[in-house]
């Protein structure tokens, strides 16, 4: 399988009163095509820094990130301003959207603003009301942000991440805002997104959140201390009847494992 992205050495410090804070510590790791990785850790223990490392929002102090193949770190602003925009989709706890556009609207932008695969205009609106009709949002399309649930609203904007059709979706802390039955809601999309091929590295304190990976790395004071690996929770659940027990055992496994690891 095809390394979506790798990271190798990547290293992140501040400087704060003149003491030197190394955030991140010679990371290394690979995310393959396909996979769902969960970034687990106490909190400042480097979660978010690592992706906003990763994925160009941040520069590392030393390390090389490869996205497809292709070396990102040394790119200038307006380089890694394209590869965010074409190649990249980000999903965050807060859910940023425009106040002054609907939500269809908001979803297009990213689009517009982009000439990846020269689409025209009447595509690129076909492919936005496709994902809004596969997360079951069609109907809030002319809606203002405003006048939707917390759920829907992060809905919209996973279809805003997937509009140029990225390699990978970065999303930090995805449900951290939503109540359990709209993370549930939003989860099952990600799943699902993730069944049909999409590259996702997530930050989540949830353990019932890590459990649907494929994958789970934890950081501790910047350097990856353990990792877990899991059978993808949707093949088991098509494989096995029983979905309540599956899902019990993964978050047992994944309960024990955090354990382990001084969670």
């Amino acid at each position: 399988m095809a390394a979506a992205l790798q990271v190798k050495n990547l290293s992140k410090t501040y400087i704060t009163n003149k003491r030197q804070n190394n955030v991140l510590k010679n990371i290394n790791f690979t995310i393959e095509a396909g996979e769902m990785v969960a970034i687990m850790g106490p909190s400042g223990s480097g979660k978010s820094t690592l992706l906003y490392s990763v994925s160009g929002m941040d520069r590392p102090t030393a390390g090389e990130v490869m996205l497809a193949g292709k070396e990102i770190t040394s790119l200038n602003e307006k380089g890694l301003a394209q590869v965010r925009l074409n190649d990249m989709g980000f999903i965050f706890q807060q859910m940023h959207m425009l106040k002054n556009l609907s939500i269809i609207d908001n979803i297009l932008l990213p689009a517009y603003q982009s000439d990846k695969n020269h689409r025209t205009k009447q595509e690129i609106n076909a492919y936005c009301k496709e994902l809004m009709h596969k997360l079951g949002i069609s109907e809030i399309a002319e809606n203002d942000i405003t006048e939707v649930s917390g759920g829907q609203l992060q809905r919209a904007c996973i279809c805003r991440s997937l509009m140029n059709q990225p390699a990978i979706l970065f999303a930090d802390e995805p449900t951290g805002a939503l109540n359990r039955g709209a993370s549930e809601e939003v989860m099952g999309e990600l799943m699902r997104l993730n069944e049909e091929g999409t590259t996702i590295m997530l930050v989540s304190h949830d353990l019932k959140v890590a459990a649907k990976c494929s994958r789970i790395l934890y950081i501790v004071d910047g350097n990856i201390k353990g990792e877990l690996k899991l059978p993808r929770q949707g093949q088991a659940l098509k494989e096995q009847a029983d979905e309540k027990s599956i899902i019990r055992e993964r978050e047992r496994k994944v309960n024990n494992w955090l354990n382990d690891m001084g969670w």
